[in-house]
């Protein structure tokens, strides 16, 4: 592993460690998210405490947060194995962020940012897969589930070389979501409704274990 790639993976995790969550909400004068609504720093806790607008910025800024070093690297020429862990870098950054006390999200919008400048094709095929899950279902936790579930098998379809990678980040994600798996099989996960401005008492969920 040559001196570039390590200057890269550190730079991957520095911007992962950004919280867009925490930016936005400062920015915009809202509520801290890692106080309040699931306590959880991402876009959709964002969207229950504050709507539709926040989260769509806090969705976009943690999907560059990921895209950008991964892009990056791609010009500087580092091949295609080493660009998944300059991914699985930045995910881990927003996971566990040094900013933050290591306290972070669960790294989807970042997983989404990470796969689309290293293949639009099968990036495609996981947002599918996933607004197809989430418009059946109505969980978002489900249907990050069941997109990285499937992500390993789409990369191999297109571009087999970073099926590794992939099928890490796959599992950093889905291990994330362990609590959510938990109420899923419990029956006890809210459901989310991106057309509504904000959750009401029965759709939302504002303990902290949400």
């Amino acid at each position: 592993m040559t001196l570039q790639i390590i200057v890269m993976i550190i730079i991957a995790y520095l911007c992962g460690s950004l919280s867009g969550a925490v930016i936005i909400s400062q920015l915009m004068h809202l509520p801290n998210p890692y106080e309040n609504g699931s306590h959880n720093p991402g876009a959709t806790n964002v969207f229950r405490l504050n709507g539709k607008l926040p989260a769509t910025l806090v969705l976009l800024f943690d999907m560059l947060k990921g895209a950008i070093p991964v892009y990056i690297a791609y010009r500087l020429g580092i091949s295609s194995y080493f660009l998944g862990f300059v991914g699985i870098s930045a995910c881990l950054g927003h996971i566990f962020p040094c900013f933050f006390h290591f306290r972070g999200g669960k790294g989807v919008a970042t997983a989404i940012g990470i796969m689309l400048p290293i293949g639009f094709d099968f990036t495609c095929c996981f947002i599918a897969t996933w607004l197809i899950t989430l418009l059946i279902s109505g969980y978002a936790s489900l249907a990050a589930i069941v997109g990285f579930l499937l992500a390993p098998f789409y990369v191999w379809l297109f571009k087999p070389e970073l099926t590794l990678p992939v099928a890490m980040l796959s599992c950093l994600v889905i291990i994330r979501h362990n609590r959510n798996i938990a109420r899923l099989l419990k029956g006890d996960e809210p459901k989310t409704k991106f057309w509504q401005n904000r959750s009401t008492n029965k759709g939302g969920c504002y303990d902290k274990k949400c």
